[in-house]
């Protein structure tokens, strides 16, 4: 079996996440790695907290706390949420890890002796106000692209262009507001992206871009066309990853730190390296190298929401080959596009839309992951709504689902006992049956292979409704008036579902899988994938094993609570 390495772009320390950055990013790479691990691949699966940069600094202070007190606790705070989430990373790390800070200084090292990394005098922002070196991120102004007039000195968050602060129209401090800005001289460490360009292009040509999905390749594609500009990796900053002295010494006496994009992407290099010292004692030692240095056998997948493609696609690769080592490089990027709240933007301080921690105090996390995944953003931008959600919740879930295994259970063990019953020998409608669920298993699996996850939640439905439709048609309720023997098979066939839809959902709802699993008592709670012959069998649960009937997987939403979630985080008719 193939070796998978997966990322999925690292969650910003500053403030919990909204439901747009879980599906934009970590909750379908969780899928994905589940999905794959399932079917007995080899899987890494590494994310961490994104901690560096002005943002951090800035938060720290209003806290009142050490900007890495207020690090740590913020990643405790996420990382709490996405094990709510039961998102099954295998290793969670954080960027100011000790890891990140020697193997971001080793490719700044390499990437100067290979000639791509200068330091030049510029010309940079000062704010009198604030008495400070202004980061791009904090110079906000008006678009000179689009006339967004909220745009960042660094990017443009309307048209995703990059920019240079002095781009800016009407430039102001983000951080008090202060039009008294002047340009003052100082010194930085430029990567020379100019000089990378050719193999940038070279590589996504012969590295199969024309595979990724269109969003994420016209994105890379758009900023090659463009040309690739040289690019200061460095900041004033008190918070980030030190300039080497070694290397530097005058910046590192200026306590100059790296760009928060320059170290970010290697976190996930990093992120491994964590991993492996993290193996318990006495445990197997962890070769976090052979994941990603002269990994030829490991295909590597990356996700994330389509304003982090760029730095993915074209920076992060031009730092890795300007290091001449042979550094993992992505094979397939898949990007998103936004997920918005009632067509307009998440927003936190008007109280606009649903942020992870809000989600799971409403509800249990499988009602939201098949939610969010089933709407995923991946063709164009979706929006949330609350009777958009209610209503998937109570088809797809409660109905189609939970509603299938609770009649099943229940109606045998009042029949028939705590066993499953043996009845007759499977006939036609059976064995129509299981080429049925046969087909749309092959579908289910073409689409996540695919990373098609709409698609593949539209599959997993279908074998769902499948098992409806064959207990509408045998009908056990009827069938027990006349034909005991009868009634036994259909319900021990309907259990076989069950099992069946227990490993086959898992990946989209972990936490209701198992609930599904656990009814059986089989000598294996694993959840190995299902061979097509077995599917067509549905013969995994034999006559006499013991079950117990679990609680409601899936409550439905009633019309009281949608209005209540209406009115207090907003949305049409609030």
């Amino acid at each position: 079996m193939a070796r998978h390495l997966i990322t999925s772009a690292l969650p910003y320390i500053n403030g919990i996440k909204h439901l747009g950055n879980m599906v934009g990013s970590m909750l379908p790479a969780d899928v994905y790695a589940r999905y794959l691990r399932q079917r007995g691949h080899d899987v890494l699966y590494v994310c961490g907290t994104d901690e560096h940069g002005t943002p951090a600094e800035l938060a720290a202070k209003e806290a009142g706390l050490p900007v890495d007190t207020f690090c740590a606790q913020q990643h405790d705070a996420q990382k709490a949420i996405y094990d709510g989430f039961e998102l099954a990373f295998d290793h969670f790390g954080r960027s100011s890890s000790a890891e990140n800070v020697e193997i971001t200084q080793h490719f700044a090292r390499s990437l100067k002796e290979n000639g791509f990394i200068e330091e030049r005098s510029v010309r940079q922002v000062f704010s009198i106000t604030d008495g400070r070196f202004l980061p791009d991120r904090y110079i906000v102004g008006t678009c000179p692209h689009c006339g967004y007039d909220k745009a960042r000195g660094d990017q443009c968050e309307n048209c995703t262009r990059v920019l240079d602060p002095t781009d800016l129209i009407d430039a102001r401090s983000a951080v008090s507001g202060s039009s008294e800005l002047e340009i003052r001289e100082t010194k930085h460490l430029f990567l020379l992206q100019s000089k990378l360009e050719p193999e940038v292009e070279a590589w996504l040509d012969m590295h199969g871009s024309k595979d990724w999905p269109t969003l994420a390749s016209s994105i890379a594609r758009k900023w090659l066309t463009e040309g690739l500009h040289d690019r200061a990796i460095t900041r004033d900053l008190e918070w980030g990853v030190p300039v080497p002295a070694d290397t530097w010494p005058e910046l590192a006496a200026e306590n100059k730190v790296f760009y928060v994009w320059f170290d970010a992407p290697i976190e996930y290099i990093a992120a491994t390296k964590e991993w492996a010292n993290a193996a318990p004692e006495g445990a197997e030692k962890r070769d976090w190298k052979s994941w990603w240095y002269e990994a030829d056998d490991v295909r590597y997948t990356e996700f994330m929401a389509k304003d982090n493609v760029p730095f993915h696609t074209v920076m992060f690769p031009a730092m890795e080959l300007g290091t001449r080592e042979p550094w993992k490089k992505v094979d397939y990027v898949k990007a998103f596009n936004w997920l918005n709240y009632y067509g307009g933007k998440f927003s936190t301080s008007q109280k606009r839309g649903i942020f992870t921690d809000a989600a799971l105090e409403l509800l249990p996390a499988d009602y939201w992951r098949y939610f969010l995944m089933a709407n995923a953003p991946e063709s164009d931008d979706t929006s949330f709504s609350w009777e958009l959600f209610s209503s998937v919740v109570n088809k797809d879930l409660a109905d189609t689902l939970g509603n299938f295994v609770n009649r099943v259970l229940s109606f045998s063990r009042k029949r028939f006992g705590d066993e499953v019953p043996a009845g007759k020998e499977a006939g036609e409608a059976e064995a129509r049956l299981g080429e049925e669920i046969a087909r749309l298993l092959a579908e289910y699996e073409d689409h996540m292979e695919a990373l098609q996850f709409r698609k593949a939640a539209q599959s997993l439905r279908a074998l769902w409704s499948a098992g409806n439709s064959y207990l509408e048609e045998k009908a056990p309720w009827l069938e027990i008036k006349t034909d005991q023997e009868a009634a036994a098979l259909t319900l021990r066939t309907a259990m076989n579902l069950i099992h069946l839809y227990s490993v086959v959902s898992e990946p989209f709802i972990p936490a209701s899988a198992k609930a599904m699993r656990s009814a059986f008592q089989l000598p294996s709670d694993d959840a190995l994938w299902v061979t097509a012959e077995q599917a067509k069998a549905l013969d995994s649960v034999p006559a006499g094993t013991a079950f117990t009937v679990p609680p409601v997987l899936f409550a439905k939403i009633s019309d009281e609570e949608l209005e209540s979630y209406r009115e207090r985080f907003g949305g049409e008719g609030a």
